[in-house]
């Protein structure tokens, strides 16, 4: 299907320097008119240009939880 309804990106801006990650997520902008993105990153320049961020963290030994931010309604 053209374009993808979703995408999922697992660190594809790791081995990027700031002016790529900037170019990387202008890209991704443009691209999420038509799709959705999971993008998996540790880059906090990424994650600042994002709607919705979901971490994961551990409280106790073996339980994991899923902690969501959503930025869609702060202007």
């Amino acid at each position: 299907m053209k374009p993808a309804p979703f995408c999922i990106l697992d660190e594809v801006d790791a081995p990027l320097d700031d002016a790529n990650v900037g170019k990387f997520t202008n890209m991704i902008r443009q691209f999420s008119e038509n799709s959705q993105f999971i993008i998996v990153t540790h880059n906090k320049m990424t994650m600042s240009t994002v709607d919705v961020i979901y971490g994961v963290t551990m409280q106790e030994p073996g339980v994991s939880k899923l902690v969501p931010v959503d930025f869609r309604g702060l202007n």
